[in-house]
């Protein structure tokens, strides 16, 4: 049995992850720390939540004396690091959290592994670290940190805080950098589900700028299942990039969305571009695929289909999330432009 902390299980990414590999296996002993902020929800962890072999427990990754108690009661040895402050507006709106969790959180965790001795040490991390695209071009894991906003920044400092830990200790880490995830129990924040629901409520659908901002999207679950294999059988000491080669403006992926739940294109509303917007992302996945044989299994054709049938059939799931302080936030983000 592996002891594993799992940090930010009850986001959107970290729930999709353990629902997926307890599904699975039945030899991970998955341990989730989660401080349950806005974006953290249990509802997200129904299908695990009374498995033998999963733990949960409400904690900041910065208490570094929680996080020991946690390392030395469940003889953890294995870490996959989800939790993150991960929005760029909100970043934007208040970069002093971010720097705390993603960065001294970070530091936390990689002192108490350290001391503990862990095996392995995954870093889940992201493209914006490498910043901007032009036209052309992909990220790959060679290229320079470039990171333009202040969550980025703040997940490529803490990228550099990982290998160094590797290259003075010795540490056995490895870092992934995905692109944008979308999939079920994705915080409305984000653009997709944001468009579904908006969508389904008639609402006017907010585009920054002129729409054409390109991003490379991966459904959840091919994302966590290269998460898994990395975990498995990645080199310590490397980073992977991880994409399923789905680059799109934004205004493609609205416009499809409305013409699959046959809406008009006059809910779109041009709203100001939020400051030092990234033109373009894009990732080179070759080499997980190469050295782990690693392949996307959805289409994005496919997942984003069943991604709108799954709001479209969640919607009390959704609606405890837009009440109260979430919209609070999206009058000020997107109403007052």
């Amino acid at each position: 049995m592996r002891n594993i902390l799992v940090t930010g299980g009850a986001g959107f990414i970290g729930s999709n992850f353990i629902n997926y590999i307890l599904d699975k296996r039945d030899d991970y002993n998955i341990v989730n720390l989660d401080k349950l902020t806005y974006a953290g929800n249990l509802e997200n962890l129904i299908p695990s939540e009374r498995k033998k072999n999963y733990h949960f427990i409400k904690g900041d990754i910065t208490n570094f004396e929680l996080v020991h108690y946690i390392f030395e009661k469940y003889k953890i040895k294995y870490v996959i690091h989800f939790a993150a402050e991960s929005h760029v507006d909100r970043s934007i709106l208040g970069s002093e959290i971010f720097y705390r969790t993603n960065v001294m959180g970070t530091n936390v965790l990689l002192e108490v592994a350290r001391k503990f001795e862990v095996e392995r040490f995954l870093q889940i991390s992201t493209d914006e670290v490498y910043g901007s695209l032009g036209s052309e071009g992909l990220f790959t894991e060679k290229t320079p940190l470039s990171p333009n906003s202040p969550y980025s920044s703040s997940k490529a400092a803490a990228d550099v805080m990982v290998m160094s830990f590797y290259h003075t200790y010795g540490m056995p880490v490895l870092i992934t950098r995905c692109s944008n995830n979308y999939g079920p129990y994705q915080f409305p924040e984000k653009l997709i589900p944001l468009m579904i629901i908006n969508s389904i409520n008639n609402k006017k659908l907010p585009v920054y700028g002129d729409g054409l901002y390109v991003r490379d999207w991966i459904y959840v679950i091919d994302h966590n299942k290269a998460v898994e294999l990395v975990f498995e059988k990645g080199k310590v000491g490397e980073v992977y990039n991880i994409g399923a080669s789905n680059e799109m403006p934004n205004i493609k992926i609205i416009k499809l969305i409305l013409s699959y739940m046959k809406k008009s294109e006059e809910l779109i509303q041009y709203v100001k571009d939020r400051p030092g917007h990234d033109r373009r992302y894009a990732i080179d996945s070759s080499k997980i695929k190469n050295e782990l044989g690693w392949t996307p299994s959805y289409t994005f054709e496919n997942a984003i289909t069943d991604t709108i049938d799954w709001y479209l059939k969640n919607e009390s799931w959704w609606k405890r999330i837009i009440s109260g302080e979430y919209q609070k936030y999206y009058e000020m983000q997107y109403i007052t432009r």
